[in-house]
Parts: structure tokens; sequence; C-alpha cells
């Protein structure tokens, strides 16, 4: 009953998967098909088991449904559920401050806005205390799998500093993705700092330059997104103010610190130094007992 009621659900109104989340949590949507009787396709498509984990764990239909969308999006396995669950995805998506509601379409601003998230869980990474931006840009860069993972399904990595010519000059974002689902490249921003109104004007050229420079007759806007240490929300949004271009800013957290170990240098400086107190002290010493 379960697979003929899906199939005819699908028959009737075929649904792209991609566009599921957004579908499925309209209240109006799944109320009619409560209503009618019928059946919400996405119950057939996801798990037995998966279904027991969500509901397990899950505060409310809305953040259930958010969950089968990703499993059904991404093949998400029983263990990977869980640890997205347990990530706290749900409570990150849609958190970041963007413009995209007034410089992009209603289905891909809302598109966008599901997929990036607020803050960014970086505690794969382990860098010395007092980092900069280049320490942070070569520490993903070497862990770029994982940090793919946390952007989520559908990122793929174009490079790291890729040069955009204009002109006669050459310039470098930090990163570049292109993302499958959006259909759209990303310019990625890292600070280690909290977000300045002056930070945007740059991403903004750098995203315009991709749209010049890279973007293909099928490929939605560029999107440029900063990763920063905080953000408030007033010098965001008017920062953003007059900027043209789709544009968010989102946080990360749990770098985990170590403290930094003096080089092979430092330590040879240090023993020589110790070694000439020595020297010192034994010769002070020897005159000392020739007086006496």
């Amino acid at each position: 009953q379960l697979g003929a009621k899906l199939q005819i659900a699908e028959n009737q109104n075929p649904i792209k998967l991609h566009q599921l989340g957004a579908e499925i949590v309209s209240p109006d949507r799944i109320d009619s098909i409560i209503d009618d009787g019928g059946m919400l396709p996405i119950f057939g498509i996801v798990p037995w088991k998966h279904h027991l984990l969500i509901t397990s764990k899950c505060k409310s239909v809305e953040e259930a449904f958010y969950y089968m969308a990703r499993v059904i999006d991404e093949g998400l396995s029983k263990h990977e559920l869980a640890d997205v669950i347990d990530n706290g995805d749900f409570g990150k998506q849609g958190k970041a401050i963007t413009n995209f509601a007034s410089q992009l379409a209603t289905h891909q601003s809302q598109l966008v806005a599901s997929v990036l998230k607020d803050p960014y869980k970086l505690d794969f990474l382990m860098l010395e205390r007092g980092y900069n931006e280049r320490d942070l840009e070569n520490a993903i860069a070497k862990d770029i799998t994982r940090f793919l993972l946390e952007l989520g399904n559908g990122f793929t990595y174009v490079g790291r500093q890729p040069e955009l010519v204009v002109g006669a000059d050459g310039y470098f974002p930090d990163s570049l993705f292109y993302h499958i689902r959006l259909r759209c490249y990303v310019v990625i921003e890292l600070k280690v700092v909290d977000f300045k109104p002056e930070f945007a004007g740059k991403l903004n050229f750098y995203v315009a330059a991709c749209n010049k420079l890279l973007r293909q007759s099928g490929d939605n806007p560029t999107i440029g997104l900063f990763l920063c240490k905080s953000k408030d929300q007033t010098k965001v949004e008017w920062a953003f103010d007059s900027i043209q271009n789709p544009m968010g800013v989102a946080t990360y957290e749990g770098i985990k610190i170590k403290d930094k170990l003096p080089s092979i240098e430092e330590l040879t400086k240090r023993l020589d130094m110790v070694e000439q107190e020595l020297r010192e002290y034994k010769e002070r010493d020897r005159k000392n007992n020739d007086e006496e």
C-alpha cells in the first residue's frame, strides 16, 4: 500500500528532489495532503530506520522534514544522518545574514538560503595561538575534504586563490567553489576577525569578476560568502545595502588551539645561553676559590 500510494503521488505530481524540502515544509501543503487522506511522498522514500532516528531526535515537524529532505537529497546513511542531527544543522540552516532576497529570484534565493548555514563547525582544524588568515586558509586547503563535508552536499572545490585577471592585474579570492545544485560559483573569503563593513566592497568585486570571467550561459549568478569570527547584523545589513551582487556572512567555531612550540633554532639558542651562563658561573667560582 505504501509503494502504491507513493507511485500514484509521484505520477500525479512529480517532485524534483532538490525542491522537496521547500515543497514539504509548507504548512498549507502538509494540511491539504492530510485533509485529502493522502500520504506525503517523502515518507515512502526515507528508510524506516532513518524515520526511527528522526522521530527520536527531532523536536518539531519542520525539523523532521528538513532531515528527511537531506536523506533523500544526499543519500545519507543512518550513521551520517545521526552526525548531521547531532551537529544541529537544522538550527544553523538559513541563519547566515544575506541580501539574497533582494538580489536573486525568489526560488533561487530560498534555495541558496537553505544551503548556507551559520555557524560552520571547523573543529577538525588545529591552529597555533594567534593564527592569521593565511594560517586558516592553509589549514582548510590541507583538509579540504573535511571542509567540503562541513559546507554540505553539492559543493565542488575549484581552487585556492584562483587568479582573476582584470585589466592588467590579477586578483586572488581565498577560495572558489561551484555548487552543482545551485548551478553557480561560490566565492568564500576567510576572516579571523569580526566582520567589518569595508570587507564588502572587495568581495563584491570578486563576485563581479567571476560573473564576467567564469560564469557560463547556464549558470546562476555567483554568490559571495564571508566566514568571519563574528558578525553584527546591523553592520552587515548596512554594508550590503548598496551591493548589487548576492552575498552573505556566516561565522565559524570550534577551531582547536595548540600552544606554539619553540623552533629548533630557538631551542639551540636557549641551550647556548644556558651553557654560557654555566661557564661564567664556574669561572667566577674558580676565581673566588683562588682568592681565598
